[in-house]
This record gives C-alpha cells, structure tokens and sequence, in this order.
C-alpha cells in the first residue's frame, strides 16, 4: 500500500527530496495513522518499532532506517532514530532493535546519534500543549552496500548522503500526544 500523505493532510518531509516509488512496510507495533504505543514514548520503554518491509526494488543493496517527528516545536522537526548500512538481505527489524548498544541490529548496521546526541532510538515525548504529533518511520532502500559516513555525523547528514542512492522508500506515518509527567 502506498501512502500519500496529503491524503492525511500531513505535510510531507520528503516532499522536496527526488521523487522515489514506495514499497511495502508493515509493523507488529504501529499502523498508519495510528497512536503511537506506550513502549515507544520515552517515559514509558523507549523502545523502537518492529518493522518489516517487502516488495523493494531488486536492485537494493542496502537499507537506512529513519523516524522524523517534523511536529515538535523547534522549528526544525526532531530525529528520533536513524541507523544506516542494514544489509541487502535482511527485511525486518525486531522491537527494541534501536535501544542502546542493541545486539538486534545487523553486522554492519550503524546507528547515528539522535536529537538527544544518543546512538539509539529515542522515544516520543511531545511536550504538553502541543497536540498531535506525527512520527514519520521510513525505510530507504539503496543503490550501494555502503554508506561512507561519520558515525557520529546527524541523521539529517545521512539524508543527504542518501539522496542520490534511494531508489525507493516506504513510510508509517503513526501518531503521538502529550502523556503527562
């Protein structure tokens, strides 16, 4: 299923990157449009999403995930996770692969640290009083086995070195709110 976010009424961060096809993601934890589980709020778990993807281009040799949060109030959205270089071959990712030093992720797989400078996935925490926000999970499937970058450079760098080797990219837009102290 393809999912078009001005259908959503979702302004799409991806919209002035090229134009790449969708292919299938699913996930045991989160559906489009849906709230966010209380696992992955950070004052509840923390934990990541599992996620499956199929129907990727064959010509795939790698994948990059990421979760953008383009809702919270910093006038520059907020990555929750991105980890880059996930080989070719694996199509899933089980809950809790993004917790810190997690032995859930493939050999090769590097995680780059979020908006919290931590080399993980941090979860949802919208401050009170500013309503729904839109967690954005993405998966990018790519050109080269590889990506050269920094493991401490930001996800924002990766979607730059990204942008010329996505061939497509499949997306779970799920919601979350404010959940109190």
């Amino acid at each position: 299923m393809t999912f078009d976010p001005k259908a959503h009424g979702l302004i799409n961060p991806y919209a002035l990157m090229r134009a790449v096809p969708s292919f299938t993601l699913t996930s045991t934890d989160i559906q489009h449009g849906e709230p966010l589980p209380k696992e992955t709020y950070g004052a509840f778990g923390n934990a990541s999403p599992q996620l499956s993807w199929a129907d990727f281009p064959a010509e795939t040799k790698s994948f990059a995930v990421t979760c953008y949060d383009p809702d919270a109030p910093t006038g520059s959205g907020f990555w929750h996770w991105a980890v880059a270089n996930i080989p070719a071959a694996t199509t899933s990712l089980p809950s809790g692969a993004g917790a810190p030093d997690s032995t859930l992720l493939p050999e090769g797989a590097i995680t780059l640290p979020n908006e919290m400078r931590e080399p993980a996935f941090t979860g949802a925490a919208p401050p009170e009083g500013t309503g729904v926000h839109h967690y954005w999970f993405a998966v990018h499937a790519l050109s080269v086995p590889h990506i050269d970058i920094d493991p401490q450079a930001t996800p924002a760098a990766l979607g730059f070195t990204m942008r010329d080797v996505t061939l497509a990219r499949a997306v779970i837009v799920a919601t979350g709110e404010y959940q109190g102290e």
